[in-house]
């Protein structure tokens, strides 16, 4: 089903400042072919950004080799991990990119490398000539760079692991009960990613109770099945164990579990509650279970193996995100690049048992549906969504969402007034909303289908939410070009969509970063998050790590701005994780 005629929406409160000059336009690219891509999809694809600060050797020279200098190569070798090896693989060998290793960029040559880095292309490749990005030098250089053989980041096993791992202060020394008046069902943690750290912020009194330096650019915040304690892990790898029962939470442990990461979970499942964790990298391609009281690490899995449709060898499946099962004693693990989700029986760690499901590639994330027996995760490339049953371990549907590159987040849930029980995504390369019947048994000809699809805001967007209490459902337009859409949401009037799929439903566009105040930058709107209640929806407003940025806090019942939250110390807030919410799978 593809989205209908674009609606007329409805702003609110004045977008007059938005022209004036209040939030600043986007730099215009110089001219490309118009064919080239610099689309939000392209903007948003993956780096490897801790990887680029590694040292790298030029591996062993032939004599039809180019030229280039020690200098030349770690320059090179920098910005391949922090721009490309997201896409193209740290090897090379292909993600979601193509594959550029050497027997094929030899075979086409200097030239139409040059070519291909300045202009980008139609699928996805990003102009990092002409949109500046990159200078003429660097695109040569990189030209020269893709024609040596890429060089191999180290791995990092069980005594690199011990080596970095922590207990700052142990189990029987932490506090027997709660030692601080939060609310800690009601407290946000939030990610401040430039700053590598977690501001955590009273969602009663707006009030930023501690911030805890973690790893660089927290990708989620994580909590324990009891809710005490907090995780979080950066793009470095450096995972945090947080206790929120301290006067002051603060971290208890620490461990690094490899170069790149961005999933970490917990046990949840009856009688195993805070008993492990486990957490997945980017590099090496690896899950590790956890001691749940101390990380310390107890299992490493790698997820080297086949693709699970060409059924040929990949050198480096990326763990893309981990949920732990209701239903059995189970982490389910998303390997982006092999398609394949893995159920983690974690009952007998010394006599590992998993199943592995074939679903999709390339597995990024996704959540339950509102059973939380069926789990929903976004294939975005290939613009599904794999369904499969944590009760039966096995995969029940692949649905095409109709959009260009679904990326829902957790996705959103919600009783739809002719359809159903529904599950929401919206769209990184499109403006489109997707939504997908649950109901197998009280909606069954509806079930693990498109049910409808609309348009929202546009192009650009991460993150769609609501909740059980609100009727409105929210979506964020984060990495659309324009600044006036990145800055804004749309919202949805739940009780008022209808089952006339040829009428898109009507939206309110609500100017956030207008709303937060804010004079310099683009700043830009991203993950609506609900407090514990459902009454309010917070949002991060995202802009330059020199500039200011904020969160804004919007009141559900009646879509008016409640409070804006700013501190200095609210550097680049992006992912905000309500802990009630994230403990018990609200969405």
């Amino acid at each position: 089903m593809t989205p209908r005629a674009r609606p007329a929406r409805t702003v609110l409160m004045g977008t007059a400042a938005l022209f004036l000059g209040l939030v600043a336009a986007p730099a215009m690219a110089e001219d490309k072919p118009k064919d080239h891509a610099d689309t939000p999809a392209a903007a948003y694809e993956p780096s490897m950004t801790t990887l680029g600060q590694l040292k790298v050797e030029i591996p062993g020279f032939k004599p039809d080799d180019p030229v280039m200098t020690p200098e030349e190569f770690q320059k090179a070798s920098t910005i391949y991990f922090e721009r490309c090896a997201g896409c193209h693989g740290v090897l090379r060998k292909g993600a979601t990119g193509k594959p550029l290793t050497t027997d094929i960029t030899r075979a086409n040559g200097y030239d139409y490398l040059h070519s291909f880095i300045t202009y980008g292309s139609p699928a996805g490749m990003p102009n990092w000539g002409t949109s500046g990005a990159m200078t003429e030098e660097e695109t040569g250089m990189m030209a020269r760079y893709l024609l040596l053989e890429p060089p191999a980041p180290p791995e990092w096993g069980m005594p690199e692991m011990l080596a970095s791992w922590k207990v700052l202060v142990k189990p029987e020394d932490r506090p027997k009960e709660k030692m601080n008046d939060i609310d800690i069902d009601n407290l946000m943690s939030v990610t401040l990613r430039d700053a590598g750290q977690v501001a955590l912020i009273d969602g009663g009194t707006y009030e930023i109770r501690a911030i805890i330096d973690t790893g660089y650019a927290v990708h989620i915040s994580r909590i324990s099945a009891s809710g005490r304690y907090l995780f979080v892990i950066g793009r470095d790898g450096l995972v945090n164990m947080i206790d929120l029962w301290m006067e002051t939470p603060a971290s208890v442990a620490s461990i690094k579990i490899g170069i790149e990461a961005r999933s970490i979970e917990t046990s949840k499942f009856e009688g195993w509650e805070d008993k492990l964790a486990i957490a997945g990298a980017y590099w090496p391609p690896q899950y590790v279970i956890m001691d749940g009281d101390t990380l310390e690490p107890k299992k490493i899995v790698s997820t080297r193996g086949n693709i699970y449709d060409e059924q040929v060898y990949h050198p480096e499946p990326r763990v893309a995100s981990i949920l732990s099962s209701h239903y059995k004693p189970e982490f389910i693990v998303n390997v982006k690049e092999t398609g394949k989700i893995i159920f983690v029986d974690y009952t007998d760690l010394k006599n590992l048992k998993t199943v592995e499901v074939e679903a999709e590639r390339f597995l990024h994330d996704g959540g339950f549906d509102s059973t939380k027996r069926y789990f929903m995760v976004a294939a975005n490339q290939r613009g599904k969504i794999a369904v499969v049953d944590t009760k039966e371990d096995k995969l029940t549907a692949l649905v095409e969402t109709g959009g260009a590159t679904p990326h829902p987040g957790r996705g959103a849930n919600f009783n739809h007034p002719v359809f159903g029980p529904v599950w929401a995504t919206s769209h990184l390369g499109d403006e489109s909303v997707a939504l997908i019947g649950t109901d197998p048994e009280g909606h069954p000809d509806q079930a693990w289908k498109v049910v409808d699809s609309f348009y929202a805001l546009g192009g650009g967007s991460l993150f769609i939410k609501t909740h059980p209490n609100s009727t409105h459902l929210y979506v964020d337009a984060t990495l659309n070009p324009d600044a006036e859409i990145s800055a804004s949401v749309a919202v949805f009037d739940i009780s008022k969509m209808g089952g006339d799929t040829e009428t898109d439903p009507e939206f309110v566009t609500l100017p956030i970063a207008e709303w937060a105040g804010i004079p310099e930058g683009q700043p830009r709107v991203v993950q609506p998050e609900f407090n514990k209640e459902g009454t309010e929806v917070w949002f991060s407003v995202w802009n330059g790590k020199e500039q200011e940025s904020a969160i804004v806090v919007v009141d559900d019942k009646t879509l008016e701005l409640k409070k804006v939250i700013k501190d200095p110390k609210l550097i680049t807030p992006t992912g905000k994780f309500n802990v009630l919410n994230t403990k018990d799978d609200v969405y």
